[in-house]
């Protein structure tokens, strides 16, 4: 924007030929007026314009939440004015008459930066989109024990324990949690414990000073410092030795540390959430486990449920992880066939969440028509339980009958037992129970004498 016609075209046409695609305005008035249809990357501006100058053009910018970058340009040039102008927020300060070759490293310059930011935008969507709430998917009574505290969690400052038997996606919970705090725009850190020896994870979690003589030749950060503003989540907590569980204690107590081998202290404001699958009680009276230690780390517990105790929601994590894997690779899938479906709900699932998501992502890559089938699954699923492969009328037990209907009714509900409750006519809660004996029976009350016609796979 400028009131000088020449000097408004000349800029005008070297931008343009830059590549650039330009509008101009006489006036700061008329510029404004522009913004919200041409919606602009970078504003340029004369500094000296009637009626409305290019400082208060920058703050009616700015005053609106948009943060467009503004290059202010002026033939009178004071520090004083350069000052206010970056202090009000100004990508740059130019002088005229404007070389053409600083304009051009300026504008690219801001253009980078505008690009840079985008891409973190997007990335920043990407990862609030993975760890939204609706990933953790389940409702049985367990998990809605959990879910249903997960955004108080979230807000608060509270160190928290989650436990839970491997696979139940204790480290998905963490990082939910991190995301979805006041704390998600800063780091988001992970230590194993069990994967490195006591002086290694010394160093990884608190830092060391240098010491060439003990292999330590330059000074280290650890993880707390690294991770200050932030989140530290310490994997399988139990094996962290005696000594380091002492300098942890006071970390949580005081949040202030010495490095490995160092004497200054050290403070930072990291939030710490931890995770085993061993029973810290348990590990508290054996001696192994400080009991000051357990309770810093054990403000909030949070139990992850293993999938065994929560068949409901066996149908509904695999749906979520077919669409997820569908969509990874590019395929357009309906659901489970009847007997993928009756595999999946009465396997036993030793491997918890992890193990039925690996299964389905298995599947994914396998199937080769809208539905996945039986022989999708991976061999450790099976074999296939005749259950609901199909049943024939008159010959079928109602309990047989009714078991056909249940799954495939949650099949066509994507798993939702509430939905499938509407449709049937039945509760939830018999509904989850039903599920809970479908998958406890032994695999002989399974056999049914022959099958329903039912839909091709």
């Amino acid at each position: 924007m400028d009131d000088d016609a020449d000097s408004r075209a000349a800029l005008a046409e070297a931008l343009r030929e830059g590549g650039y695609v330009v509008e101009t305005a006489a006036d700061a008035f008329k510029g404004l007026g522009k913004l919200p249809d041409f919606a602009p990357d970078l504003v340029l501006t004369d500094l000296k314009m009637p009626g409305m100058d290019g400082l208060e053009l920058l703050r009616k910018i700015h005053s609106g939440g948009n943060d467009l970058a503004v290059v202010v340009t002026t033939a009178f040039a004071d520090v004083e004015t350069a000052v206010t102008a970056l202090k009000e927020g100004a990508a740059d300060y130019l002088t005229k008459p404007l070389d053409l070759t600083v304009l051009s490293v300026v504008v690219a310059r801001e253009m980078d930066r505008l690009r840079l930011r985008r891409e973190a935008g997007l990335l920043r969507a990407r990862l609030a989109e993975r760890y939204s709430f609706s990933n953790l998917v389940g409702s049985s009574p367990a998990m809605q024990n959990v879910l249903k505290v997960l955004p108080q969690v979230a807000a608060s400052k509270a160190s928290v324990l989650v436990t839970g038997e491997p696979g139940t996606g204790k480290e998905l919970l963490a990082t939910t949690i991190h995301e979805h705090s006041p704390r998600a725009k800063e780091p988001f850190l992970k230590l194993h414990c069990a994967a490195l020896a006591e002086p290694l994870l010394g160093s990884e979690l608190f830092g060391h000073e240098s010491d060439a003589s003990q292999g330590n030749p330059g000074r280290r950060e650890g993880r707390l410092q690294q991770a200050a503003g932030g989140t530290l989540f310490l994997d399988e907590i139990s094996a962290i030795p005696p000594a380091l569980q002492v300098r942890l204690v006071r970390f949580l107590r005081e949040h202030a540390f010495e490095r490995m081998g160092g004497e200054e202290t050290l403070h930072a404001d990291v939030r710490v959430i931890a995770a085993s699958d061993h029973n810290l009680h348990e590990e508290v009276v054996r001696g192994s486990f400080r009991e000051d230690l357990f309770y810093q780390l054990n403000v909030v517990n949070l139990e992850l449920p293993p999938l065994r105790a929560r068949p409901s929601d066996i149908l509904a994590l695999a749906m979520h992880f077919l669409r997820k894997y569908g969509a990874e690779d590019g395929k357009t899938l309906e659901g489970f066939s009847d007997e993928a479906m009756q595999r999946l709900a009465a396997y036993e699932w030793p491997g918890n969440v992890r193990e039925l998501e690996n299964a389905v992502a298995h599947a994914v890559v396998l199937a080769s028509g809208p539905r996945v089938t039986a022989m999708d699954l991976p061999p450790s699923v099976g074999p296939a339980p005749v259950g609901t492969a199909g049943i024939r009328i008159p010959g079928s037990k109602m309990e047989d009958i009714e078991r056909h209907a249940i799954l495939t009714t949650l099949e066509a509900t994507r798993g939702s037992t509430t939905k499938a409750a509407e449709v049937l006519g039945m509760s939830v809660r018999t509904i989850q129970y039903r599920l809970q004996q479908y998958h406890s029976a032994p695999k002989s009350e399974l056999h049914m004498p022959a099958v329903l016609p039912k839909r091709p796979d």
